[in-house]
């Protein structure tokens, strides 16, 4: 399934964990659907506690998605399902093989998935949705957001490995693989290993695609309370490393301001206080209050949260790196790194190659230089008050003698 990246919309919905983020995933594939745009809702919740939020119970709960009366189509990601299923596909393809070694095999009910299966399904499940073309929203209920950026970033960080061990331009013809094998007294790596490594790359190129698409965004559902804004905020920053733009911060479970209750109106002070810091630590300003119920969400509650409106495809505005050329005063290029939520003391960088590896928090992207700045060395870098990471490079004169600025890209 190689192609180009799919045309509809994605809302991934994600908080830090224990915010509601599942069911403001769900009220929002709701509403969508009731405005009459076709919906999918892929949630890896429990089957019991996804019949519950959604007030039905299907006589199992299929991975293939289930149209729901009046509402979404929902799918829920069984990742220890897909698991079981790859294991045992596996072992029937190799079976020749395991039965020449007088190996066992694995029965499915002693299969338990190993760590990494869930986002590996997450991945699937989103890429088999966009590829049915059925859909012109697909709402996702994503893992805690930690998690949720982690999976995210997968498709890229497999395709730099893939890139690492098996670069294509190191494919040798296939006529001349075995002289060359000869002449080296090493064998090569199979064709097949290459193909299969293309077919991996093409799938993977996709969800690239995909995620820097400016039909996709995020919304951020935050408890506002010390705990879930800290984790927000280091959420923000990996999130602007990664490229993804947050369309909406959703603040849950607000109590109302000026309650005459000196307790409730304490509590509300402190709400509004952690959203008020949140939003300067973050840029995200404007947080959509979504009320305290007083009690757990009810499935008839769905319809009546007061969400805000779907944005339209480029809302959620990412701030890209740029270079600013300061050549002519100060023999530098400044390569602006914008990363909101970040803090210095989270903050390593350092230069491998062609590449500036960037850790914020718990995160790390490798990100290729611009061409100009290849040509370059580290001069040193600050985390300014703008939230940005300013990286400064001076030209290295063995690579870029003249200093020549022909093509050198400018800020704005």
């Amino acid at each position: 399934m190689t192609g180009e990246a799919p045309g509809a919309r994605t809302l991934l919905v994600t908080g830090p964990g224990g915010d509601g983020a599942s069911t403001v995933a769900a009220a929002t594939a709701l509403a969508a659907a009731r405005a009459g745009r076709s919906t999918l809702l892929l949630s890896q919740e429990p089957a019991g506690r996804l019949a519950a939020l959604l007030d039905t119970v299907p006589p199992a709960w299929p991975e293939e998605p289930v149209e729901l009366a009046g509402g979404p189509a929902v799918a829920r990601i069984d990742a220890a399902g897909r698991f079981r299923a790859g294991v045992l596909a596996a072992q029937r393809h190799a079976r020749p093989a395991l039965d020449a070694l007088g190996a066992g095999v694995l029965d499915d009910d002693e299969l338990t998935e190993l760590p990494g299966a869930a986002p590996l399904a997450l991945l699937h499940a989103l890429r088999t949705a966009h590829a049915a073309g059925r859909w012109s929203l697909v709402v996702v209920d994503l893992p805690p957001v930690t998690e949720a950026i982690r999976a995210l970033a997968l498709p890229g960080q497999l395709r730099r490995y893939l890139r690492r061990l098996l670069p294509p331009e190191r494919q040798t013809a296939r006529a001349l693989r075995p002289l060359v094998a000869q002449l080296l007294g090493v064998p090569l790596p199979a064709q097949s290993l290459y193909e299969t490594a293309d077919r991996w790359d093409g799938e993977l190129a996709v969800l690239e695609r995909l995620f820097e698409s400016p039909g996709t965004a995020v919304r951020l559902v935050i408890d506002p309370t010390e705990r879930s804004a800290a984790q927000a905020r280091a959420a923000r920053a990996g999130l602007a490393l990664h490229g993804l733009g947050v369309e909406a911060l959703i603040a849950n479970r607000l109590l109302p301001a000026g309650s005459a209750a000196p307790l409730l109106a304490d509590l509300a002070a402190g709400q509004r206080a952690v959203l008020d810091a949140f939003g300067r630590a973050t840029g995200l300003t404007a947080p959509h209050p979504l009320p305290h119920l007083g009690r757990p969400v009810r499935p008839e509650d769905l319809a009546e949260l007061p969400l805000p409106p779907l944005g339209e495809p480029g809302a959620a505005v990412v701030a890209e790196p740029t270079v600013e050329d300061r050549l002519a005063t100060d023999g530098l290029l400044v390569w602006h790194l914008p990363l909101p939520g970040a803090t210095r003391d989270d903050l390593d960088l350092v230069r491998r190659g062609d590449e500036l590896v960037v850790t914020t928090g718990p995160f790390r992207r490798a990100l290729p230089l611009p061409a100009a700045l290849r040509r370059c060395t580290v001069a040193g870098a600050a985390f300014t008050d703008a939230a940005e990471l300013a990286v400064r490079f001076a030209p290295d004169p063995d690579r870029w003698p003249d200093r020549a600025l022909a093509g050198v890209p400018r800020a704005d």
